[in-house]
């Protein structure tokens, strides 16, 4: 395993290095801020057991085997829109104190981030040109009103991800289990791509989203705009989709925002990964990384619904953020049927996971010859549940069904254990192999974990 330790320090301070029993690795400056330098140290481990690195006079062990039977933990949606950064902490982490739990019982051997990492929505707020974003932008800023508004917005981003990073519950869980992360548009700005091309190709929108993917690459990834990782699929940067290729599974992550318009979910690098997995010879499990879930209800009605009715026009670029909206029809057909190739050619499962919509729930599609698409969401892992009223009009709307591919219809279901096909509750998910054998449950706040579903 190739894996990279950030490091947040006093601007003049300098992290003391990781220790291996092949020697000391130290952390090279990856970013300057006005108060605080950000490190990276890059250095392996095997993946075939468990091993350990110091660190600061502690030992982290860390469960590598990815051969055999081992666990995975899937997060999303860690924060909120309004007044995060103001929230009591154990309140906040209460499920990640229970994720570090089950970690200290039986350890994960991988931590999946499925979007929303950060909520930076109140970023913009308290500068002259994006206080009003993105309702009202000046017409003609000048370069260096722009310049100060990228400053203020880039130490911004980096006071919400130090202050995330330094929960010690995350702290403790980050240092010892691997992470690999995706993006989605509150790691930028609530329903970034989906609002109007007026306001993401301004000056400020695209100050905004460069401040954005800095700190994205640099807390996420622990990477510079010069220095992808090797699993990301376009070195140029465009979209920054990547994929992990283990004994007996696969993990897919496109980047649904880099390239997202109000018209198109993905570009031509996103679908051009997609197709260059979709022909891959690689038997075993697949797991595909939807930020925003692949399978649902008919959300195109309740899009048009809302359209009709002017108080509600305001939440049209959360439905526009979806798989299912009216604008993305052909587009989710396209990546439902990449899918399904991959799951025909090599006559597996595959199991979608997602975040966005603050519930648990799950969908299944019928591939043919006895195989299934399953769509598995946890969300979210700090975000306090919606009103039970919203997940019961899901489960209405779920009633309906969808068919956008002949012959493979989805249905919504009930998560195990539960009589309710949408649950309010604050959640994450687990996925284990035994025995090559799949299975996952979720670990729900107040119901606690769910019997297990085979995969």
């Amino acid at each position: 395993m190739c894996l990279s330790a950030l490091f947040i320090t006093s601007k003049d301070g300098e992290p003391s290095p990781i220790r291996l029993a092949t020697g000391d690795v130290h952390a090279v400056s990856l970013a300057h801020f006005e108060n605080a330098t950000v490190w990276r140290a890059r250095f392996s481990l095997p993946a075939d057991r468990s091993s350990e690195y110091d660190w600061n006079g502690e030992t982290y062990r860390v469960a590598g085997d990815l051969t055999g039977d081992f666990r995975l933990a899937y997060v999303s949606c860690n924060g909120e829109e309004v007044g995060d950064m103001a929230r009591e902490g154990s309140e906040r982490n209460a499920m990640w104190s229970r994720l570090r739990e089950a970690h200290r019982r039986q350890p994960f051997a991988l931590m999946l981030h499925g979007g929303d990492q950060v909520y930076a929505d109140e970023v913009t707020e308290g500068h002259a040109l994006s206080a009003d974003w993105p309702d009202t932008l000046p017409r003609d800023p000048s370069r260096a009103a722009l310049a100060d508004l990228g400053h203020y917005l880039r130490e911004r981003f980096f006071a919400r991800y130090a202050a995330l990073y330094d929960a010690p519950e995350l702290a403790w869980l980050a240092a010892r289990v691997p992470s690999l992360m995706q993006w989605d548009d509150h790691d930028i700005c609530d329903g970034w791509g989906s609002l109007r091309r007026s306001r993401t190709y301004s000056p400020v929108g695209q100050t905004l989203f460069a401040a954005a993917r800095e700190s994205f690459l640099l807390f996420q990834q622990a990477a510079t705009e010069d220095d992808f990782p090797a699993r990301f699929a376009d070195r140029s940067g465009a979209h920054m989709g990547w994929s992990i290729h283990m004994p007996g599974l696969r993990i897919i992550a496109p980047d649904l925002r880099s390239e997202r318009t109000r018209r198109d979910i993905m570009g031509p690098g996103g679908w051009a990964m997609m197709e260059a997995e979709a022909v891959r010879d690689l038997p075993g499990q697949t797991i595909l990384m939807s930020s925003v879930p692949l399978l649902g209800p008919r959300l195109s009605l309740l899009e048009a619904g809302m359209m009709a009715v002017p108080r509600m026009q305001k939440y049209e670029d959360d439905l526009r953020d979806q798989w299912q909206s009216r604008a993305h029809r052909e587009e989710w057909r396209r990546m439902l049927l990449l899918v399904r190739d991959m799951a025909l050619k090599d006559q597996h499962n595959v199991a979608a996971i997602s975040g966005e919509i603050h519930l648990a729930t799950r969908a299944v599609m019928d591939i043919g010859n006895g195989l299934h698409l399953h769509q598995l969401v946890a969300s979210g892992i700090a975000h306090r549940a919606p009103p039970k009223a919203w997940a019961r009009a899901l489960g209405a709307l779920s009633w309906l069904g969808e068919n956008p591919l002949p012959d493979h219809p989805i249905r919504v279901a009930c998560l195990p254990g539960q009589r309710a096909r949408y649950v309010a509750e604050r959640n994450y998910l687990v996925l284990e192999r035994q025995d090559s054998t799949w299975r996952a449950w979720w670990e729900l706040e107040v119901s606690g974990a769910t019997p297990a579903l085979q995969l």
